[in-house]
């Protein structure tokens, strides 16, 4: 639901007045007992509330859905394949990125804003996450430029392109195992660097908690960390940055 939407709808007559009361009475949020709609979320935050389908049953899905906005992009991320045949049956735009597990209903084109944000990866185990983050930063309207398997056992493999860390506006690190590539790339960057711990690695990483933790503690300024596997966070805030 949009208030432009149903201002332009009451003052062009296609709704009366007790009408617009009616709907009026929905926001800022819908109550659907499961679920409790932010329908304010696109006026506050220049982005629509995204739908995290894990957990979710795909009816629940379906019924948000339902309610969201005509007119607005939409984002549903830790999405499986099962949601996106239901998905689609009922919004036949709805796009799916199998290596992202992300459905996206695209129904305006955001306008583009300058500068780049650099999305790398530590190694191709890791580019599911990160192409969570390209996908959520190009849907917000972001030029991305993406390098994957440039991690520190092949560190030659990174300086090959420098220029292209030197030059972007924010930078997204994706890493497992022991998640060192962060606390390089902050190094060498004068820009933010946002690093994104995954769950990729043996016994010894703990799902995830390894990295989190040298990432947490890098020694190299203008590093910042989201949880881990969090490439939906990685992207938006990014975004926010190059806003």
């Amino acid at each position: 639901m949009n208030i432009q939407r149903l201002l332009r709808d009451y003052k062009a007559g296609r709704m009366d007045l007790p009408g617009l009361l009616e709907k009026l009475k929905a926001l800022p949020y819908e109550d659907l007992g499961f679920a409790k709609i932010d329908t304010h979320r696109t006026l506050r935050k220049g982005f629509p509330e995204t739908i995290f389908c894990q957990g979710k049953t795909t009816n629940q899905i379906l019924m948000i859905l339902k309610k969201t906005s005509d007119n607005q992009n939409i984002l549903l991320t830790k999405a499986q394949k099962n949601v996106y045949r239901a998905v689609k049956k009922n919004y036949r735009n709805a796009r799916y990125h199998e290596q992202a597990h992300i459905i996206v209903i695209q129904r305006e084109k955001t306008k583009p804003k300058k500068g780049t944000i650099l999305i790398l990866t530590a190694g191709t185990s890791d580019i599911p996450v990160a192409e969570e983050a390209v996908v959520t930063a190009e849907l917000m309207g972001n030029t991305v430029e993406k390098f994957y398997d440039v991690g520190v056992a092949g560190v030659h493999r990174l300086f090959d392109i420098k220029d292209k860390i030197f030059h972007a506006n924010v930078i997204i690190v994706v890493a497992g195992m022991e998640g060192a590539l962060a606390s390089i790339v902050g190094g060498l960057a004068s820009k933010p660097v946002i690093a994104v711990p995954t769950s990729v690695g043996y016994g010894a990483s703990f799902k995830g908690i390894a990295p989190l933790l040298t990432m947490m503690n890098c020694c190299a300024e203008g590093v910042a960390v989201v949880n881990i596997d969090n490439g939906f966070g990685a992207g938006y805030f990014a975004s926010l940055i190059n806003r």
